[in-house]
C-alpha cells in the first residue's frame, strides 16, 4: 500500500447491534479498495474479517478486527467489532483508537438493544458518528421508520444526507441530498451511475436538502449568517460544516446501503474521505498527568496498545495507534508503564490476518508489531526523552462469575498459563484465585463471553475444563452476648498443656460504647482483612494470666474466625474480653492459650445467637419501559429489593439490590423476559442476614460435610 501523510488517514469504527451487517459491509468497502477479487459471505463463512475458527462455526463476529482499505487517494482504516455487549470489551478497545465510527441500523428490525448500549460508549467518548441504514434490499426494510426510531433515541442531531427510492429487492439507487444527485447501481460490483434527480423526486429531495442545510447552519453561527444572507450554503460549506460538527458530536448523517449488494457503500468510502475528520483534527490525547499530545509527525514518537492478540507459531500481536511522530522498524521506545526498552522489529499493516510489512507509519495511522518483550494491552511506548502515558481503557465491570476447575489431574498449571493468556487477550476478563473460597474464579461479561472462554480453553489451549457456580462468601455473626469458662488440660509423660479462660463476646458495631463493668488493662482493634472488625479486651487482673500469652489467645480467636464455627465463613464483628483464667507454672504454654481461645470463642459464638450474612449486588437494569413491571417482579422473585426508578427516553433505569446467591438466575430471567433488550450492571454491595430457613440448611449441610470428611 502506498505511503500516506496523517490527512489521509482515516480511522472507522463500524459497530451495531448484531446482525446490522458490520462485517458485510467492511467485506464490500476492502473489495471496493481491490484488496478482493471475490466478496465472501457469512453463509459460505469465506469473510475477510471472520477468520478464526470460532466465528466461522458460529456465524458471527466476537472479536475487533483491522482491516486496512484505500478509497480514492485515502487510507480507511476499518475497524469492524462485534455487536454483542458481551465483547465491550472489543467495542470499546476500538472506538479508542479510532477517529469517527458508523453505527449500522438493520432496516427491517431499527433501534435496537445493543445499538443502544453501543451509543453510550459513542457518546462517553463523544465520538464522531455516521449512520448507515443496512439491509435496504431486504423485502421488509423501512428506512423512514428505522430513521424516526433514531431521532427518538438519538435525538434531533440525526440528519439525512441519502434516502432510497425504492427498498427491497428493488433497491438500487439512493437520493443524496448533500450533493444533490441520484446515485444508480446496476451489479453487485460497486459500479454506480451519478444521475441528475427525477423531477418526480425532486420536491422531497429539496425538502430534505433544506433541513440539512438548517442542521448544518444550525450548528455554526459564521454558517448562519451566510444562510440568512444567501438563503443556502454551498457544499463546500456543507462539507466543512459536516466536518467540523462530526469532530464535536454534533451532527449524525444519515447514509442508507446494502453492504450484500455493494450499493451505496462507495458513496460512504468517499463521505469519510472527505468529510470525516482525520486523527490530528481530533482533539488531542490527555496523558495521566493532564499533558496534551499532538497527534503531529513532527513531534516525537509515541504508540498506544489498544489490543493483544496471540497467534500460534508466531507470538503476542500488539495492535497499536501512533498518537505522535513516526514509528520505523528498528525504533526503541520506552514502555513508560514498565520502564523496559522495547525494540521495533516488524510493523504490520493488517488487512484481517493477513500481515502486511511497512518501514514506517505516520501520526494518527494504526497498525501491529510483533515479539515486544514486556508490553500489554493500555501501555503506551515513546521516544527517550518524551515520557507520556495514556489513561487505562475503562471497561464495564463482570456481569457472570463462574468457577473453573481442570477435569484431568495435573492440568492446573496448564491452565493457570491459558487464564493468564485469556486476560492479555481481553481485558474485559477478571481472574481471582479465591483463598476464601478455594476455588478458580473468571469473572466476565456474560453467557456468550463465557463460552467464548470455554472454546478457547477447550480447542486453543486443549484443556479439559467445567464452570460451575461460585461458592457464596457468607460471613458469620452474632446478635447478643455470651460468656463461658473453658478450661484446656492436656497430660502427656512429660509436661502437659494448661489454660483457662473466661470469656465474654457481644456483637460490635459503629459507635458502640467501651464495655461496662470490667476492669480495661490493654484492647486491640483489628480491622479485618474480609472486612468488618474484631475488638480484644484484656480485663485480667491480679495476674490471673500472664500479659504474653494474650497474643496467644488472640491468635486461636483469629484461627476460628477464619473458619466460622456454623459454615467455615469467616467471622465479622464481635468484640471479645478476656476477663479472668487461670494458668500452670509448668504446663501452661502459648500452643494451649491458643487452643483455648480458640475453643472459648467457638464455645460463647454458638451460645450468641449466630447468624449467617449474604453479600449482595446493587444492580442497575437498563429496560425498555414496557417490561418494566415483569423485570420488577422478577426481582421480588429472587429475593431481591427495588430501590428506586428512573425515566430515561423510552427506557426506565431500575435500581435494585439482589442476592449474590440469586443473581445467577435473576439474569438468566431478565435475558429470557426481554428476549435481550435489557441489559444489567452490577456492584458490589455489603452483607445482609440470610433468611432464617436458609440458613439452617446451610449449617446442616456443613454438619454433613463434616461427617463424610
Amino acid at each position: 500500500m502506498a505511503n500516506f501523510d496523517i490527512q489521509h488517514i482515516k480511522n472507522i469504527v463500524l459497530v451495531g447491534h448484531t446482525g446490522s451487517g458490520k462485517t458485510t459491509l467492511a467485506e464490500a468497502m476492502a473489495y471496493n479498495a481491490g484488496f478482493l477479487s471475490r466478496r465472501g459471505t457469512i453463509e459460505e463463512k469465506n469473510t475477510l474479517a471472520d477468520y478464526t475458527d470460532l466465528e466461522q462455526e458460529k456465524g458471527k463476529s466476537f472479536f475487533s478486527k483491522l482491516i486496512a482499505t484505500q478509497w480514492e487517494g485515502f487510507k480507511i482504516n476499518v475497524l469492524d467489532t462485534p455487536g454483542s455487549d458481551d465483547f465491550s470489551g472489543e467495542i470499546i478497545g476500538a472506538m479508542r483508537v479510532a477517529d469517527c465510527g458508523v453505527m449500522l441500523l438493520n432496516a427491517v428490525t431499527g433501534v435496537e438493544v445493543g445499538t443502544d448500549i453501543i451509543w453510550e460508549y459513542t457518546d462517553n467518548y463523544k465520538l464522531p458518528m455516521l449512520l448507515a441504514v443496512n439491509q435496504i434490499d431486504h423485502e421488509s426494510a423501512d428506512f423512514d421508520a428505522t430513521v424516526q426510531e433514531a431521532i427518538q433515541h438519538f435525538g434531533r442531531k440525526v440528519v439525512i444526507v441519502q434516502y432510497p427510492i425504492h427498498s427491497g429487492a428493488s433497491f438500487d439507487a439512493v437520493i443524496d441530498v448533500l450533493h444533490m444527485k441520484l446515485y444508480r447501481y446496476s451489479d453487485t460490483d460497486g459500479t454506480v451511475a451519478v444521475e441528475e434527480i427525477p423531477d418526480i423526486h425532486l420536491e422531497k429531495a429539496n425538502q430534505l436538502h433544506q433541513e440539512l442545510v438548517e442542521a448544518i447552519a444550525g450548528y455554526d453561527e459564521t454558517l448562519m449568517e451566510r444562510f440568512f444572507e444567501q438563503g443556502s450554503l454551498t457544499e463546500v460549506e456543507m462539507k466543512e460544516g459536516l466536518h467540523q460538527a462530526l469532530i464535536h458530536h454534533e451532527l449524525f448523517p444519515v447514509f442508507c446501503l446494502s453492504g450484500l449488494k455493494n450499493r451505496g457503500v462507495n458513496r460512504l468510502m468517499e463521505f469519510i474521505d472527505h468529510v470525516c475528520p482525520s486523527a490530528n483534527e481530533m482533539p488531542n490525547e490527555i496523558t495521566i498527568e493532564g499533558k496534551a499530545i499532538s497527534c503531529n509527525e513532527n513531534e516525537p514518537t509515541a504508540i498506544y496498545i489498544y489490543k493483544t492478540l496471540t497467534e500460534p507459531h508466531v507470538g503476542d500481536l500488539s495492535f497499536f495507534k501512533v498518537l505522535s511522530g513516526k514509528i520505523r522498524v528498528g525504533d526503541e521506545l520506552t514502555n513508560e508503564n514498565t520502564g523496559q526498552v522495547e525494540r521495533i522489529h516488524q510493523i504490520f499493516e493488517m488487512v484481517a490476518n493477513k500481515r502486511n510489512s511497512v518501514n514506517e507509519m505516520v501520526a494518527g495511522d494504526i497498525g501491529a508489531t510483533l515479539k515486544l518483550k514486556n508490553t500489554h494491552t493500555h501501555n503506551t511506548l515513546h521516544a527517550k526523552g518524551f515520557p507520556v502515558e495514556l489513561p487505562p481503557i475503562p471497561y464495564p465491570e463482570s456481569v457472570l462469575t463462574r468457577a473453573v476447575e481442570s477435569t484431568i489431574k495435573g492440568e492446573e498449571e496448564k491452565l493457570s498459563q491459558a487464564l493468564h493468556q485469556l486476560i492479555e487477550e481481553d481485558p474485559t476478563i477478571k481472574i481471582e484465585v479465591s483463598p476464601e473460597l478455594k476455588q478458580t474464579l473468571i469473572h466476565c461479561q456474560g453467557e456468550l463471553h463465557l463460552s467464548v472462554i470455554r472454546w478457547k480453553l477447550e480447542q486453543s489451549a486443549k484443556l479439559h475444563v467445567q464452570f460451575v457456580a461460585p461458592k457464596i462468601p457468607y460471613r458469620e455473626t452474632i446478635r447478643k452476648a455470651a460468656e463461658t469458662v473453658y478450661r484446656h488440660k492436656k497430660q502427656t509423660g512429660g509436661a502437659g498443656q494448661f489454660a483457662e479462660i473466661a470469656m465474654k463476646i457481644e456483637p460490635w458495631y459503629d459507635g458502640i460504647e467501651e464495655p461496662k463493668g470490667y476492669p480495661i488493662r490493654s484492647s486491640e482493634s483489628i480491622d479485618l482483612p474480609w472486612g468488618g472488625k474484631l475488638m480484644y479486651y484484656n480485663c485480667i487482673v491480679g495476674g490471673a494470666i500472664d500479659t504474653r500469652f494474650h497474643a496467644s489467645i488472640l491468635k486461636g480467636i483469629m484461627e476460628k474466625m477464619q473458619e466460622g464455627p456454623l459454615t467455615g465463613s469467616y467471622v465479622r464483628d464481635v468484640r471479645v474480653l478476656v476477663f479472668d483464667g487461670k494458668m500452670h507454672s509448668v504446663d501452661s504454654n502459648d500452643l494451649a492459650f491458643k487452643t483455648a481461645g480458640m475453643m472459648a470463642f467457638k464455645t460463647c459464638f454458638y451460645q450468641a445467637d449466630p447468624l449467617l450474612l449474604e453479600p449482595y449486588y446493587h444492580i442497575l437494569i437498563h429496560t425498555p419501559e414496557n417490561l418494566t413491571g415483569s423485570l420488577m417482579s422478577a426481582i421480588q422473585t429472587h429475593r431481591g429489593v427495588v430501590e428506586g426508578m428512573d425515566a430515561e427516553g423510552h427506557f426506565t433505569k431500575i435500581h435494585a439490590h439482589v442476592p449474590y446467591e440469586a443473581m445467577d438466575d435473576l439474569g438468566k430471567e431478565i435475558r429470557a423476559l426481554s428476549q435481550g433488550r435489557a441489559r444489567f450492571t452490577l456492584e458490589t454491595g455489603g452483607y445482609q442476614p440470610l433468611p432464617f430457613e436458609i440458613q439452617k440448611q446451610l449449617v446442616k449441610d456443613q454438619v454433613h460435610e463434616i461427617a463424610e470428611v
